[in-house]
């Protein structure tokens, strides 16, 4: 399973086995020889097995988590929330930079919008069903 993951995560964001290394030997620790394009292919193909902390890397690189990677979950979830408060992460919108006030004020945003959906559909099932609104306009 981690092969074929490995594999989909990186052709899915187009990025070469010489430009995944590159970015994973961006940060060794002291004495920590960097990856090669081989070394990966190795790993995509099932041939060799990389170590616990070379897969921490790989997640990390790809902001999945290790149970994805290696096969224990069939899906990745993120939640928003966690995100939002997690401040060892640079958060970005259209290439600006999230503050801490604007994630924030951002979860508040989204916490409302949830809310109000509740109670729009608590009061649509409460009083029937809500009439659309017939947007074509003529004269």
């Amino acid at each position: 399973m981690f092969p074929e993951r490995l594999r989909a995560l990186r052709t899915g964001q187009k990025i070469t086995l010489q430009e995944l290394a590159n970015g994973l030997s961006q940060h060794l620790a002291p004495g920590e020889k960097p990856n090669t394009p081989s070394q990966l292919g190795n790993w995509e193909r099932g041939i060799r097995t990389p170590s616990y902390v070379e897969v921490r890397k790989l997640a990390e690189y790809f902001n999945v988590s290790l149970d994805y990677l290696t096969g224990r979950a069939d899906h990745d979830e993120t939640d928003l929330a966690k995100l939002f408060f997690d401040t060892k992460k640079e958060l970005t919108f259209n290439q600006r930079t999230l503050t801490g006030e604007d994630r924030y004020e951002i979860f508040q945003l989204i916490d409302g919008y949830f809310k109000g959906r509740d109670n729009r559909h608590e009061t649509a099932t409460f009083y029937g069903q809500q009439e659309e609104l017939n947007l074509n306009f003529k004269d």
